[in-house]
């Protein structure tokens, strides 16, 4: 069961590997720091929300996940980082920029629909 977890809903082996990868359990077994050595996202990733000892992991893996790919995101010459500057040069202004951003999160794309769908509420932004 992979579906969504977190403030920004992980979801996929993908990326609860990376998370195990990076901050759990795969980390301390191959020798790197690990925020979470106790923890196999892979194994449990249920984890996320369930955790009382642990209960910052729901913003821990929103925030690898923005980190990992929405920041990265550079596709089709739109670039995440190119247009945070110009949308915050431009005082906050451009819709546009929010809706790119959303696609990005919720559809893998800054330009749905991308072959699954159309972003939720867009109209009533």
């Amino acid at each position: 069961c992979w579906w969504g977890r977190g403030v920004i809903q992980t979801t996929g082996p993908c990326n609860f590997g990376k998370l195990n990868y990076y901050l759990g359990a795969r980390a301390a077994k191959e020798g790197r720091d690990s925020a979470y050595p106790s923890i196999d996202f892979c194994k449990d990733p249920e984890i996320i929300c369930s955790s009382s000892k642990y209960k910052e992991l729901k913003w821990i893996a929103g925030m690898f996940y923005w980190m990992e790919s929405v920041q990265q995101y550079n596709e089709g010459g739109w670039n995440y980082m190119e247009k945070l500057r110009k949308f915050v040069d431009g005082g906050f202004q451009d819709r546009g920029f929010i809706d790119a951003v959303s696609g990005i999160v919720n559809r893998g794309c800054h330009n749905p629909p991308c072959g699954t769908g159309a972003v939720d509420g867009g109209n009533e932004r």
